[in-house]
C-alpha cells in the first residue's frame, strides 16, 4: 500500500516541516492530505472497471461477446465474485484510517471530515455488496484484533450517517485543505457538498426501513440548503478527471481491452433508442451487417442479455462500447470517472417529491436529473426537444424516475444494481437461460479466506443475515 501512496506524496508544507522538527510523534506519519489522491484515484478507477465487468452484465447494459458459456448476465456468480471488491474496499479503508490518525496528529480536522466522507462512500459500497461486514473492529490487527466481529448493516448505516452529519459541521468550522487533491483541488466547499449528497444517498437506501424515516429526513435536509449544501450542478459532482498520463492512467491500459469482445445489451440500447437519447454516440458505436458484400450501418442495436449462447442467431455486428468515452487514443485527453454525479441528487429529489405527492417539484427535479446525466459526459449536449418525446416526458411514476436514474448511473460502480434491489426498477427482461429461475443475485458471498481465518464471526454473520448465499437479501432490502 505504501508503494501506491508514495507515487502521490505531495511536498510537505513549511508548517509540517517545523512540526516534524519539534514533535517526534509526527516522524512516522504521512500528512493526511497525501493520502487523499491515491484513495480517490484507486477507488474510482477500480470501480470504473467493475462497472464494466459486473454492473453492465447484471443490469443489462453490456455483455461479453461472444458469450457461449454462463457469465454474470445469466446470473452466474461464483463464490469468489466479490473477493476483489472486499480486498479493494478494505485496502483503501486502511488509507482512510491512517488519514484520520494523521489528521489528529497534525491538527488538521478538515481531513477528519474528508475521511468520514470517503469512509461513507467506500463502506457504503462494501456493505451494500455483502450485507453485514467488519466495521468497528476492522483494520485493527496492529491493536491485536485479527478476527473482527461483523457489524450489522443497521449499525453500519447508523454510524456512517452520524459521521456524515459530524463531517458537515467540521467542514463548516475547520481550516483549509493542503496537498494534492485530484477530485476537488482542495475546494473544501465542494467536499462538503459531496459529503451531504452522500448523506442523501445513504438515507434513501434505507427507504424500506420505515423506522429510519428516510423521506422525511431527506426532505428536512433539502429544505435547509444553508446548513446542508449539496450538489447544485455537474461542477460540484464527484467526477474524477483522468488524463491518461502517468500516474493517472486510464482504467484500461489498451483501448482494445475496453472495446473488443463486448456488445451493448439490447435492453439498454432499445431504451435509449426509444428516448432518442443523445448519449448513444457517446456510449456506443452503431451496429452493422453485410449487405451484398458491403458493410452497412444499421443504427444502434444490441444483443439480449441471458441469450441462448448460440451466436449464429445474430446476423449483424452489434453496437459496441465507444472507446473515446474511457480510453482515448490521444493520451492526455481527459475522461470522467464517476464517484457520485449531480444527476443522482436530482433523481433523489424527484423520488422524495413524488413520495409526498408534489408532482410539480418531482417533474422539475426529474428534468434537471436527466439534463445533468446527459451533460456530465464530455461532449454531452441536451436537446431542446428531449422532453417532447412521449417516452421522456414526465409521467408522474416512480418507474420512470428510476429508469432515467438507471441510465444516469451509467459507469457508477454498483449503484444501478443497488437501486434495482431497492426499487425493482427498471423492469429487466428475463430469459430461460438465466440461473435461479431468473431471480437476480442480491449480494456477493463473503471472501473465502474469512471462513478460514475468522470462522466464528463469519458463521455468526452468515446465520444472522439468513445464509452466505448470493440470493440472500441484505437488511435494507427486507
Amino acid at each position: 500500500m505504501m508503494s501506491i501512496i508514495g507515487v502521490f506524496l505531495a511536498p510537505s508544507c513549511t508548517k509540517e516541516f517545523d512540526e516534524l522538527n519539534t514533535n517526534p510523534n509526527l516522524i512516522d506519519k504521512v500528512s493526511p492530505g497525501s493520502l487523499l489522491t491515491p484513495t480517490v484515484y484507486g477507488m474510482s478507477t477500480y470501480f470504473t472497471v467493475r462497472s464494466y465487468d459486473f454492473t453492465w452484465q447484471i443490469m443489462q447494459v453490456g455483455l461479453p461477446n461472444p458469450s457461449v458459456a454462463l457469465g454474470v448476465h445469466r446470473y452466474d456468480l461464483s463464490e469468489t465474485a466479490g473477493n476483489g471488491t472486499w480486498n479493494t474496499c478494505y485496502s483503501w479503508l486502511r488509507n482512510i484510517r491512517e488519514m484520520q490518525e494523521a489528521a489528529e496528529v497534525f491538527d488538521q480536522p478538515v481531513y477528519q471530515a474528508v475521511a468520514y466522507t470517503l469512509q461513507a462512500y467506500i463502506t457504503g459500497i462494501l456493505t451494500d455488496s455483502f450485507g453485514d461486514v467488519p466495521f468497528s473492529e476492522a483494520l485493527l490487527a496492529e491493536d491485536g484484533i485479527s478476527q473482527p466481529v461483523f457489524d450489522t448493516q443497521e449499525a453500519i448505516y447508523s454510524q456512517l450517517i452520524a459521521n456524515l452529519e459530524a463531517a458537515n459541521g467540521i467542514y463548516e468550522a475547520s481550516g483549509n485543505m493542503v496537498g494534492e487533491d485530484l477530485l476537488y483541488a482542495n475546494d473544501k466547499a465542494k467536499w462538503r457538498k459531496f459529503n451531504n449528497s452522500l448523506l442523501l444517498r445513504l438515507l434513501l437506501r434505507l427507504s424500506k426501513r420505515t423506522e429510519f424515516n428516510s423521506y422525511e429526513r431527506i426532505r428536512a435536509i433539502l429544505e435547509n440548503p444553508t446548513q446542508y449544501p449539496i450538489f447544485e450542478s455537474n461542477a460540484d459532482a464527484a467526477l474524477v478527471s483522468i488524463s491518461g498520463i502517468y500516474p493517472y492512467n486510464y482504467a484500461w491500459a489498451r483501448r482494445q481491452d475496453y472495446v473488443n469482445f463486448e456488445a451493448m445489451s439490447s435492453h439498454f440500447v432499445d431504451l435509449l433508442n426509444g428516448l432518442a437519447d443523445p448519449r448513444r454516440p457517446l456510449f456506443m458505436t452503431q451496429a452493422s451487417r453485410l449487405v451484398d458484400g458491403q458493410t452497412q450501418q444499421i443504427g444502434y442495436v444490441g444483443i439480449p442479455s441471458g441469450h441462448s449462447g448460440d451466436e449464429s442467431q445474430f446476423n449483424y455486428n452489434p453496437s459496441t462500447p465507444n472507446g473515446n468515452l474511457m480510453v482515448f487514443d490521444n493520451i492526455g485527453t481527459v475522461i470522467k470517472e464517476v464517484i457520485m454525479g449531480y444527476a443522482e441528487v436530482e433523481f433523489i429529489k424527484a423520488e422524495v417529491a413524488l413520495h409526498f405527492g408534489d408532482l410539480e417539484a418531482a417533474k422539475i427535479a426529474y428534468e434537471k436529473g436527466v439534463e445533468a446525466a446527459i451533460t456530465q459526459w464530455v461532449g454531452g449536449a441536451m436537446p431542446a426537444d428531449y422532453f417532447d418525446n412521449e417516452q421522456a416526458a414526465f409521467n408522474g411514476t416512480l418507474e420512470q424516475i428510476m429508469t432515467q436514474k438507471y441510465v444516469g448511473l451509467f459507469f457508477n460502480d454498483y449503484q444501478q444494481w443497488f437501486e434495482y434491489r431497492r426499487t425493482g426498477y427498471p423492469v429487466l427482461p428475463k430469459t430461460e437461460y438465466m440461473l435461479h429461475d431468473g431471480v437476480m443475485p442480491t449480494r456477493f458471498m463473503y471472501h473465502n479466506t474469512v471462513r478460514i481465518y475468522n470462522p466464528e464471526n463469519y458463521q455468526a454473520a452468515a446465520e444472522r443475515i439468513g445464509g452466505d448465499d448470493i440470493l440472500t437479501k441484505v437488511w435494507w432490502e427486507k
